[in-house]
């Protein structure tokens, strides 16, 4: 039972593109927040200076947007529980890693480097894994085993320190997990965690926590990959003495063929976007895909998302945003790694497509007409988006269904002329263009009464005369009901089409 306001973050960090994955992050807390009419905030983590990746930050900002999850509460446009960039919070953590330090909870740990890897290589001879834990920390160089003015001494003199985490011995730390459900840890296990280093700034699980505790974030919807942290982040919530949130683990996001975590070099390979937007690393310049350049409408994006690792228990699959908002609970969200389906997503755009208006994917397709010097009335263009929309995926892909509808054919399917045209062909489609160049209006149930009509009553063969006739109109054997693009081209054009035709194929 959910008793205080809901408040949920997504924290990435700026040190590249979003991937798919952390997307789907983004959208379940967003999803989560709107259902219980709760706050979605949006947290940059960017601690780790050394891995910051130029402009990252603006493409999370921009991917969000595109994708319809809006923050109440960014970097962009601020919020009571600011700032929310943590490189701008470093008080926050200075103030709660020196409360650590006070209550016993942390020690300072001046090890330097090359003193720890000798270890690591030594108990590697003895075929022991080498951990800064309970057993080992009380014969290494930090202040549990020095006296306070030596501490003292170390610290004011500016040698190298990192505060770590004291992991309490030999517990058995149980919690409960609104994914995963109850879990237990041996602390005998776990190591004493980095949560600051001596350049001033936290580490990742000092920074998260303490920052969700002051953000008032009451659950964490994050990665699986998060989930071996969270015995150590329970622990710092009792050491603070602070309520801890509801974590929630959302399974990872697999490759095509289920064998391992989804990567950048998966969509490389297999030719599919795994960033929401297209993404040019700033010191490389390489570039890589994004659903938004590939011709995803943002809402099959959303919907794509939505299914990697969760159902609404129903045959439902296409849900706008509201719709998601009502179906997501927690409960739906499944344990087990969800394998990505590149061709399901092409599904997903592909219904998208056909739902929307007509007049709206004419607004998206003339600037492709424009790129192949064709310049016609948008009303135009409308009616043709209605006759193809049904046979593309993408509206890049309209013009393949559809360029007949602005230019006459150049070529004709050899194949049919081998299969339809003969002796009779020429006189039967002049004699046709007869027919239609009296008819009026011409409308497409108009043109289909009369020319039908025509064929009856002369014994002709229907399909070979309405073959024939597409093959004139279109060159091929495509595009959708022959009445419908006669009447839309027009009479002239239609008539024009039939001679050109016939004088080409003869030619051949």
């Amino acid at each position: 039972m959910i008793i205080r306001p809901v408040r949920v973050r997504f924290a990435p960090s700026p040190t590249g593109p979003l991937h798919i994955g952390g997307m789907r992050t983004a959208l379940f807390n967003y999803l989560f927040a709107r259902k219980h009419k709760g706050t979605f905030v949006l947290r940059i983590e960017d601690t780790d200076q050394k891995r910051l990746v130029k402009s990252a930050e603006q493409y999370i900002v921009e991917s969000l947007k595109w994708s319809g999850i809006n923050p109440d509460e960014s970097v962009i446009n601020g919020g009571k529980f600011g700032p929310y960039r943590q490189s701008e919070r470093g008080e926050f953590y200075r103030e709660n890693i020196d409360k650590l330090v006070k209550s016993g909870h942390a020690y300072y740990a001046f090890d330097k480097p090359e003193e720890l890897e000798r270890l690591r290589k030594e108990k590697e001879r003895e075929g022991i894994t080498f951990t800064y834990n309970n057993e080992m920390r009380n014969s290494l160089s930090n202040s549990l085993n020095f006296s306070g003015q030596e501490v003292e001494k170390r610290l004011n003199s500016g040698e190298p320190y990192v505060i770590r985490f004291m992991i309490p011995a030999n517990e058995r730390l149980k919690f409960n997990d609104l994914v995963r459900g109850n879990i237990e840890v041996d602390t005998s296990t776990l190591d004493d965690k980095i949560l600051f280093k001596s350049d001033g700034m936290p580490t990742y699980h000092l920074a998260n926590v303490v920052d969700d505790h002051l953000m008032q974030i009451t659950h964490v919807i994050r990665g699986e990959e998060w989930l071996p942290s969270l015995p150590l982040h329970i622990l710092l919530y009792r050491a603070f003495n602070w309520e801890s949130p509801g974590f929630a683990h959302m399974p990872l996001t697999l490759k095509p063929d289920g064998k391992g975590k989804l990567s950048k070099r998966d969509g490389d390979r297999l030719g599919f976007p795994v960033f929401p937007l297209e993404w040019k690393n700033p010191e490389t310049g390489e570039i890589s895909s994004g659903y938004r350049e590939a011709g995803y409408f943002p809402e099959a994006f959303v919907n794509i998302l939505a299914f990697l690792g969760w159902n609404p228990g129903t045959t439902q699959e296409i849900f706008s945003m509201d719709e998601l908002i009502e179906a997501f609970s927690l409960e739906r969200i499944v344990k087990a790694g969800s394998r990505f389906d590149p061709e399901k997503a092409k599904w997903f755009n592909q219904q998208y497509l056909r739902r929307k208006e007509n007049r709206e994917l004419a607004e998206l397709f003339v600037p492709i007409l424009e790129t192949k010097g064709i310049n016609i009335t948008i009303d135009y263009v409308t009616q043709v988006c209605d006759l193809v929309k049904e046979r593309a995926t993408f509206v890049s892909e309209m013009w393949d269904h559809s360029y007949f509808f602005f230019i006459p054919p150049e070529r004709y399917d050899e194949k049919i002329i081998r299969k339809r045209w003969n002796d009779e062909s020429e006189s039967m489609m002049n004699r046709l263009g007869e027919i239609l160049k009296e008819i009026e209006p011409f409308t497409s149930e108009n043109i289909e009464e009369k020319v039908k009509k025509w064929i009856n009553l002369n014994s002709h063969n229907m399909g070979q005369v309405l073959n024939l006739c597409r093959l004139l109109m279109v060159g091929a054997s495509a595009g959708p009901h022959l009445f419908d693009i006669l009447s839309l081209i027009g009479k002239r054009e239609t008539l024009s089409r039939i001679s050109r035709g016939i004088e080409k194929i003869g030619v051949g």
